[in-house]
C-alpha cells in the first residue's frame, strides 16, 4: 500500500460536510523532546519547573532513535528504554491536539509532577511496562491514553457573559485568594442548631433538608455556617462542601444552568484547560480502567478483522485511541483498515482546543508513523440527534461502537416522553455491531428526589476528592485547579438543576443492563486478562481502589464505594 495515501479525513452533520486526504504527514521531530525542560522551566505559570530531569529527554530521543515498534509492543524487553519510549510518546501527545512544541510540553510536565508525588523515579516506568503489556501483538486487550474527564461538558457554551458567571456571580465566595487566606485561619469549632461541632457533612445534609421543605430562613443561616465551614484547600469533605453549597444556593436561586452551561470556572484557556485534565489522568486510575478495559473489548471482538469502523460518541480529544491503533498496526497479520467516526456536539469545540481537524492532525500522525491506514470522519452533532446516515456505515467492515462516560448525558423516559437514551441504544442496534463497550459512573442520581440524590452526589463525589488526596497535596495549586474545572460543574449540575436543564444524569449498572438487554443486547465478557492487569496498574495508585466483576461489568471503586463501571456488549441474535 502507497503510505502516501494511508489517511483520510472528513466532517458530516446538518448541511455540513468536507473531507480531505494526505498526502505525507511529517514524523514529530525527536528534537521537541530536548526542548521541553527549557520550556516548561521557563514558564512563570508552571507548576512543574522544578520537577523536570533534563536527562529524561536524552533518554527519549535516543529510545526512539534505538529501538522498533514491534519492541516497544511486546514488553518483553529488559530495558526500561524499551518499554517507556513508545508510551511515553503518546504521553508527550495526549494532553493536547496539536503536535507542535507547545502542545507536546504539557504533557511531560504533568508525568513528571507524579513521578515527584510518587516519589519514586521508577513508578512512570513501571505504570507504562503495565500499559505495554497489554498492547502486544498476541493478547487480547488494549490501553489507552487521556480522553476526557467528567468535568469537559458537552454541553459548554462559549458565551461571554455566561463564561464569567461561575467565578463572578455564583463562586464568588470561593475566590482562590480568600479561600488560601482563610485555610490559615483557625476554624471554628461552635456547635450551630444542635448540629456537633465539625460534623460539615451532616450540616450540608441538613442544609440541603431545609431547601427540598422550601424552608428558607432556616436554609440561609444553615447556609451561612457552612460556608464557614467549607474550604477549596481543606480536608476532602471541605473541598467538596465548597462546590455542594455553591451547589444548594444555585439551586435557590435558579441559577445552576448559567453556571453549567459556562464553558468553565474563570474561563481558563483551553490549553490550561487541557492541562487540568491530563492532571486529572495521571492522579486517578478511574479513566486508564475505562479505556483499558473498552479498548480490551473491542481489541479482542475485532481481533481477526481486516477493517474495522469504530464509532465514537465522545471522540473529544480522540486520544482514547492512541494506542489501540499502535497495537493494531503490529498484529502478526498486518495492520486492518480502521474507519473512526468521532461524534461530538458542536459546543464542545472550546473544551476540547479546537474544531475537528485538530483530531485529524492527530491521526493522520499515527497513520503514517505506524503505517496503519486510518479514516477519520467528524460529526459535530449532539447524541440524541445521530442518525444512521450520518454514520456512514459500510458493508464488510466489523462495527465496535463506544459509549465512553457520555451516554447519561442523553435524557431518557423521565425528562422526554420520546426516551432518547433507549431510543439511541435501538439505533445503535439496527447498526449490528460487532462489539459496544459501556464506561458510567457508579452512581444514581437520574430519577431520585432532590435530598437523596444531594445524599448520593455527597457519597460519590466525596470518595473522587478523597482519592485525589491520596496523591495531590491539598496545599497544590493544580488541584485546586483540577477540582475546580474538572468536577465542580457537574456536582452543580446534580444538585441545581431538574427537568432538560439537568444534564448529568448518572445511572447503576444494573439500570444500564436492563437498557441495554431491552434494546436487544447481551454482555460480552471481559477478558480477566484485563483485570489482571489493571489489579496491577492500581497497586502503584493506592491500596485504597478495589477493582470487582458484579454482573458481568468491572467495577472500579474507592474503599467500599464502587466508582465506575465498563461493560461490553453484543447483539443478541
Amino acid at each position: 500500500m502507497d503510505s502516501h495515501r494511508l489517511f483520510g479525513c472528513g466532517v458530516t452533520g446538518p448541511g455540513l460536510s468536507y473531507s480531505t486526504s494526505y498526502s505525507t504527514v511529517p514524523s514529530i521531530p525527536n528534537r521537541l523532546l530536548s526542548s521541553l525542560k527549557s520550556e516548561i522551566g521557563n514558564s512563570l505559570n508552571s507548576p512543574f519547573s522544578s520537577q523536570f530531569d533534563c536527562d529524561t529527554n536524552t533518554t527519549l530521543s535516543d529510545s526512539l532513535k534505538q529501538h522498533s515498534f514491534m519492541e516497544n509492543l511486546s514488553g518483553l524487553s529488559p530495558s526500561c528504554n524499551s518499554s517507556l519510549e513508545s508510551n511515553t510518546y503518546f504521553h508527550q501527545l495526549s494532553p493536547s491536539l496539536d503536535c507542535r512544541p507547545e502542545s507536546m510540553q504539557l504533557s511531560s510536565g504533568v508525568t513528571s509532577y507524579i513521578q515527584d508525588a510518587n516519589s519514586s523515579p521508577n513508578i512512570i516506568y513501571t505504570l507504562k511496562e503495565l500499559e505495554t503489556a497489554l498492547m502486544a501483538p498476541d493478547v487480547e486487550e488494549e490501553v489507552t491514553t487521556p480522553n476526557v474527564p467528567w468535568g469537559e461538558s458537552s454541553r459548554s457554551q462559549a458565551t461571554g457573559q455566561q463564561s464569567k458567571a461561575w467565578t463572578h456571580d455564583c463562586l464568588g465566595s470561593l475566590a482562590l485568594q480568600h479561600q488560601i487566606e482563610k485555610c490559615l485561619k483557625p476554624v471554628e469549632n461552635l456547635s450551630f442548631r444542635g448540629i456537633p461541632p465539625g460534623n460539615l457533612k451532616h450540616l450540608l445534609i441538613v442544609c440541603a433538608k431545609a431547601l427540598s421543605e422550601n424552608n428558607m430562613d432556616e436554609f440561609d443561616k444553615l447556609i451561612t455556617k457552612a460556608r464557614g465551614d467549607v474550604s477549596i484547600c481543606g480536608e476532602p469533605i471541605q473541598r467538596l462542601g465548597a462546590y455542594m453549597v455553591e451547589g444548594l444556593v444555585a439551586r435557590k436561586e435558579a441559577s445552576g444552568s448559567s453556571i453549567y452551561r459556562a464553558p468553565c470556572c474563570g474561563e481558563p484557556e483551553s490549553k490550561d484547560l487541557l492541562s487540568y485534565m491530563h492532571i486529572l489522568y495521571e492522579i486517578c486510575p478511574y479513566l486508564k480502567f475505562g479505556y483499558m478495559a473498552a479498548n480490551g473489548a473491542i481489541a479482542d471482538a475485532c481481533r481477526t478483522e481486516d477493517r474495522i469502523h469504530i464509532i465514537d460518541f465522545h471522540i473529544a480529544q480522540g486520544t482514547q485511541w492512541l494506542t489501540l491503533l499502535q497495537a493494531l498496526a503490529a498484529r502478526p497479520g498486518g495492520a486492518p483498515h480502521v474507519r473512526i467516526t468521532g461524534i461530538d456536539d458542536p459546543l464542545s469545540k472550546y473544551a476540547r482546543g479546537g474544531g475537528f481537524e485538530a483530531v485529524e492532525r492527530r491521526f493522520a500522525v499515527l497513520s503514517e508513523k505506524f503505517n496503519i491506514p486510518v479514516e477519520f470522519q467528524g460529526v459535530p452533532v449532539f447524541a440524541p440527534d445521530i442518525t444512521r446516515d450520518m454514520l456512514d456505515v459500510r458493508p464488510g467492515e466489523a462495527l465496535a461502537v463506544n459509549f465512553p462516560l457520555h451516554l447519561h448525558h442523553t435524557p431518557d423516559e423521565s425528562v422526554d416522553v420520546n426516551n432518547p437514551r433507549d431510543g439511541l441504544l435501538r439505533m445503535v442496534k439496527s447498526l449490528s455491531p460487532k462489539v459496544i463497550t459501556l464506561v458510567e459512573q457508579e452512581s444514581n442520581t437520574n430519577t431520585a428526589p432532590f435530598l437523596p440524590r444531594f445524599m448520593e452526589t455527597l457519597e460519590y463525589y466525596l470518595a473522587i476528592f478523597e482519592s485525589i488526596d491520596e496523591t495531590l497535596p491539598r496545599d497544590r495549586k493544580e488541584r485546586i485547579n483540577v477540582e475546580q474545572h474538572c468536577l465542580a460543574r457537574e456536582i452543580v449540575n446534580v444538585i441545581a438543576c431538574e427537568g432538560k436543564e439537568r444534564v448529568e444524569r448518572h445511572e447503576l449498572f444494573g439500570k444500564w443492563k436492563s437498557r441495554l438487554t431491552m434494546a436487544g443486547f447481551r454482555q460480552y465478557p471481559l477478558s480477566c486478562y484485563v483485570n489482571t492487569v489493571i489489579r496491577g496498574l492500581l497497586r502503584y495508585y493506592s491500596m485504597h481502589y478495589t477493582l470487582s466483576e458484579k454482573d458481568g461489568a468491572m467495577l472500579l471503586g474507592w474503599k467500599d464505594r464502587n466508582l465506575i463501571s465498563a461493560s461490553a456488549w453484543l447483539c443478541d441474535s
